[in-house]
């Protein structure tokens, strides 16, 4: 059964070897980019074009059609691939159509090598976008599946491969174009599918389509070459045969793929596990070690949550909108707008609203069952940089040697998803600063505005511990600067076991000191950076990242103090130093916008759960929670002790 998908819904395939089928109400370009584990096209090798039709496990057309058919080989893909990014767009120049809108609807379908289709998608809501990246297919868990994504663009192919992280897109793009408009005269519209060849016979020039002939034994292999460029055997690499000539003057158009044989196709592979749901495993993800391998992991589950609770709103919106036209109709018709046959078709509305929130709702169980099923196996595998404090891994926790990957931030969760979290890991070294927003009583219904700001402090703490003891000793420093001498209680664990570089800055001269300090650091290492002389820093400069927490700004700053600690927010991070603000924004109102620059640099987190994270794919809502330490363990305590006692092992 052919499952119809919806923006964002994902399905599994059933092998490696299949056909992706793309038709469009006009001539348009189909192509394929190759995309690493975090979305990037790194290079223009990796993206398949009318100009380069053959890549590892992929061929494609030649030319601009209405109808187009894709061989892939997921099997044969290079190692580091994880994802195959199926796009569409209108050649520019030609004098078609400059935007999808005027045409019909995309639909790109999934199908068998014998032609059974597995998944379909009408591509919907285009406008003014001249490219659509209409399928995603992907690996989770050792297994592939399609998504469909549906994402236009208005900038056409310049702008979908630049989203898409490729140098010089806009280069490529005017190649691609270039490679259509010379061979446009062989553009060729939608035509039938037939049982022998998948060709419309004789469309332009009445004369039958002559089919290619399969290459003999001796001749090299046409087709996908499915072998890894980068894995030997004994045979040499083959050739793929070149692309057929143009046609000549009244003769018909050769519909035959120039790379296909007429043999008959394989069967297709067998499901890895059978029918039933894929057993999850940790760490099945790619990666060189079991820490990216682990990270990759949870942010798959991250996306593939993301996509099914799109799928079922963008299910529940169609059921409601459908509902409220079918009762529409039977109110605008007088006839029909009373009596037994009004209430049927009102019950009959109804009921068929019910039976497809219904089924959405199902299709999202099930999917969550599966997500939970991977996170009960994932959460106990984490290593301590990305496991909460009540993991078991920080009873044998050991300082570590290397720099770590990742640092987990928190947990995220979704309304439909229950109680399914997702742990927020945040790459390292930070790129931007953190903003630990202690709000007003108003922001997060509380009526405590002292309570948010304990939890705001403790919640810094923790942070700052858990980065402390990911990196190895004597790597990672933390300043802390508490004007009025607040926090003295929530800093106390770090304060007892000695791991601070100083002693919390108070007052307005210590506020001074530890930002002039840190400023001139900044200083320094830009400049021996940009004159390639970084091993001639002073010796009194500490190399090591550091971690500026700033509790209860704006009190004992001063101008020239806030200055400062823009600069921080603005440069610190190239150079290692991180700023965390525990402060409440509305505080330091009296800056004006001043300080806007500097709160949109920070990453914004919550003493408390509260929803105000999006996803970069659809924009949910996500609940953040934070990361805390149970209520009566030792944990951070005892965490701490061993950094600090592998720092005094260091040599002075």
């Amino acid at each position: 059964m052919t499952a119809e998908l919806v923006h964002g819904q994902n399905h599994p395939l059933p092998g490696a070897r299949l056909e992706i089928r793309l038709t469009a109400g006009n001539p348009v370009i189909a192509g394929v980019t190759l995309a690493d584990e975090r979305g990037q096209v790194p290079r223009p090798e990796w993206v398949g074009h009318p100009g380069a039709p053959v890549l590892p496990g992929l061929e494609l057309p030649r030319q601009a059609a209405a109808e187009h058919r894709l061989a892939v080989d997921l099997g044969a893909l290079p190692d580091d691939v994880c994802r195959v990014n199926v796009l569409m767009a209108l050649p520019g120049g030609v004098g078609g159509p400059e935007r999808f809108g005027a045409l019909a609807a995309p639909h790109a379908a999934i199908t068998t090598l014998d032609g059974t289709e597995i998944a379909s998608f009408t591509v919907t809501g285009l406008d003014s976008e001249s490219a659509v990246f209409a399928l995603e297919l992907y690996e989770r868990q050792g297994a592939w599946k399609v998504r469909a994504i549906g994402q236009g663009y208005a900038g056409g192919l310049a702008a979908m491969l630049a989203d898409q992280g490729l140098p010089q897109a806009a280069d490529l793009a005017a190649r691609i174009n270039d490679a259509v408009a010379e061979g446009l005269a062989r553009a060729v519209g939608a035509a039938p599918v037939t049982a022998s060849n998948g060709a419309r016979p004789g469309a332009q020039g009445g004369a039958p389509a002559s089919p290619t002939p399969p290459p003999s034994p001796s001749s090299p292999a046409t087709g996908v070459n499915y072998r890894h460029p980068g894995r030997r055997d004994d045979t040499p690499p083959q050739p793929v045969s070149p692309p057929q000539p143009p046609p000549t003057a009244g003769s018909g158009v050769n519909y035959s793929h120039p790379g296909r044989s007429t043999t008959p196709p394989p069967p297709p592979l067998a499901p890895p596990q059978g029918d039933g749901p894929r057993v999850p495993v940790a760490g099945d993800a790619t990666g060189w070690s079991m820490e990216e391998r682990l990270y990759n992991q949870v942010w798959g589950m991250f996306e593939d949550l993301a996509r099914t609770v799109a799928a079922y709103r963008s299910a529940v919106d169609f059921a409601d909108s459908r509902m409220e036209r079918e009762l529409e109709g039977v109110l605008s018709d007088p006839r029909t707008r009373i009596g037994p046959a009004a209430d049927a078709a009102r019950e009959t509305a109804r009921a068929r609203h019910v039976q497809l929130v219904d089924q959405a709702r199902a299709t999202l169980d099930r999917d969550i069952a599966q997500l939970q099923a991977e996170a009960d196996v994932v959460e106990p595998a984490l290593p301590p940089p990305y496991a909460r404090w009540d993991n078991p891994c920080w009873h044998a926790y050991q300082v570590p040697t290397e720099h770590p990957m990742a640092l987990r931030m928190g947990d995220l969760s979704l309304e439909e998803a229950g109680g399914l979290r997702i742990p927020m890991l945040i790459r390292l070294p930070l790129e931007r600063g953190l903003w630990v927003d202690t709000g007003t009583r108003d922001t997060f219904g509380l009526a405590d505005s002292d309570q948010v700001r304990g939890q705001g402090i403790s919640l810094a703490v923790s942070i700052a511990a858990r980065l402390l003891a990911s990196y190895p000793a004597g790597d990672f420093a933390v300043h802390v600067i508490d004007p009025a001498g607040t926090a003295s209680g929530a800093l106390t664990p770090l304060l007892n076991s000695g791991v601070l570089a100083d002693m919390p800055a108070m007052g307005a001269a210590g506020v001074q000191s530890v930002l002039g300090k840190l400023t001139q650091r900044v200083d320094l290492v830009q400049m021996a950076i940009r004159s390639g002389a970084a091993d001639s820093l002073p010796p009194d400069i500490d190399t090591a990242d550091q971690l500026l927490i700033v509790h209860d700004f704006p009190h004992g700053f001063d101008d020239r103090a806030v200055t400062q600690l823009r600069y921080l927010a603005d440069e610190g991070a190239s150079v290692g130093v991180h700023l965390m603000m525990v402060a409440d924004r509305e505080e330091s109102g009296g800056y004006g916008p001043l300080l806007d620059p500097m709160w949109r640099k920070l990453l914004r987190i919550t003493p408390v759960p509260e929803d105000y994270l999006a996803d970069p794919w659809i924009g949910h809502a996500w609940t953040y929670e934070p990361v805390t330490v149970p209520p009566g363990s030792q944990v951070l305590t005892q965490v701490l002790a061993q950094v600090a006692a592998a720092r005094r092992a260091l040599p002075r």
